[in-house]
């Protein structure tokens, strides 16, 4: 049966939101070693998986480390990013353990992997906190509900594509419709049913398949064709591109929809859609709320992304870790798999909720948004220009994507 649909602003938010203790807001640099003059009070290691995604090294790292500075200045952290490589990272982690670490937040490369450092570190009487990513055995879990996040992006998609097909309805004149536009044909094998692409994150990474474990359970009786799907090892934008590529040549005006997993990988697979011609691009998702996603969503090639708050992530890390070392007992609000857990909401976030979620937020400015290649973009959505503090009615405002009711109250 297909699910009821109804129009959300993406914005809001969906699911409670967890915090350890009480959460500061961060300020100040990084900070290396114990602050000048502060009793030594203990060794924080920081170890972060790649950076090919632009959070981990434009918000994790500097906001974990200003947090944990300001909350102990007597405090150590040492900080070190794999480059997705886990064996790097498992020596990474013996060397800060060599150096006295007294907490590890650790977000693995690879979770089988990293078991043995979470065995090292138990051995040598250090405390692990898992980080975005779950591990076996940690003392800690901070992260977000992935299998939700998966479930959210795939409800987006059935919107859109949804939303779309309605207005190229009410918008056909002349007989021209979008699917001649783009050169699609009326004798497709699927009876005219949409068909999808769905681009997963890493086999190897839990999260990536929690995420599409939630997308197939929004496309769950819908009335749509999963055409294929693909693992991007390692989330790669440049992998997801190759198969786009050769997913679009395979099945020529068949793909309606893109589900992407992450912005980098919904990047490359709108490069390979304009590559290939196609315009509009197919409804395309993406998570993490990067700025080029961002863009991307104000200028009408990519429908929606979910943003997390990184910063808050980092920064309920950076707590934990604190109290952690103290030898203090947080309070968990949820338990995985016996790991004390705390988990912190999203938000999906379609062009309607650019200004409130993101601007308002402040994820990013407009300055930031809004450079010479996006002021277009930008005015018609009202953020900057005449209309910037207008009256909601005084300019049409972009579509809102809709989230399922049922999920609001998670």
């Amino acid at each position: 049966m297909t699910r009821p649909r109804l129009r959300r602003r993406l914005g809001w938010v969906v699911g409670a939101v967890f915090l350890v203790g009480v959460v500061g807001c961060a300020s100040g640099g990084a900070d290396d070693g114990a602050g000048a003059g502060a009793a030594h009070e203990g060794t924080i290691g920081l170890l972060l998986p790649e950076s090919q995604t632009a959070r981990y090294e434009a918000s994790d790292h500097p906001t974990f480390v200003s947090v944990t500075d300001r909350r102990c200045p007597g405090c150590t952290v040492l900080y070190a990013n794999a480059g997705q490589d886990a064996a790097a990272q498992l020596q990474q982690a013996e060397s800060m353990l060599a150096q006295g670490a007294d907490v590890l937040v650790l977000g693995a490369v690879d979770t089988v992997a990293a078991a043995g450092i979470v065995t090292q570190a138990e051995r040598l009487g250090a405390q692990v906190i898992a980080y975005d990513r779950f591990l076996d055995g940690a003392d800690y879990y901070v992260s977000y509900d992935y299998e939700f996040i998966g479930f959210l992006l795939g409800s987006a998609l059935v919107g859109g594509i949804a939303d779309r097909a309605a207005d190229t309805t009410q918008g056909t004149t002349q007989g021209t419709t979008r699917d001649t536009a783009r050169g699609r044909t009326d004798d497709r094998t699927d009876d005219g049913r949409p068909g999808v692409l769905l681009v997963h994150g890493s086999a190897t990474e839990p999260n990536a398949l929690a995420i599409a474990a939630g997308t197939r359970r929004a496309l769950e009786g819908e009335d749509i064709d999963v055409l294929a799907e693909y693992y991007t090892p390692d989330w790669s934008p440049d992998k997801a591109t190759e198969w786009t590529e050769a997913m679009l040549t395979r099945y020529p005006g068949q793909v309606d929809g893109i589900l992407a997993a992450n912005d980098g990988i919904a990047g490359g697979a709108i490069a390979a859609a304009k590559a290939a011609g196609l315009d509009p691009v197919p409804v395309t998702t993406g998570q993490d709320g990067e700025l080029a996603a961002v863009q991307r969503i104000l200028a009408g090639d990519q429908y929606m992304t979910v943003y997390k708050a990184t910063d808050q992530q980092a920064q309920t890390a950076a707590e934990l870790a604190v109290r952690l070392l103290r030898g203090e007992d947080p309070r968990a609000t949820a338990v995985i798999d016996g790991v004390p857990t705390q988990l912190l909401a999203p938000r999906a976030v379609g062009a309607a909720d650019v200004e409130h979620v993101i601007v308002d937020g402040r994820v990013y400015s407009t300055d930031e948004i809004c450079v010479p290649a996006y002021v277009a973009a930008c005015e018609r959505a009202g953020l900057i220009g005449p209309d910037a503090d207008a009256d909601a009615d005084a300019a049409p405002a972009p579509a809102p994507v809709p989230v399922p009711a049922r999920e609001a109250a998670r």
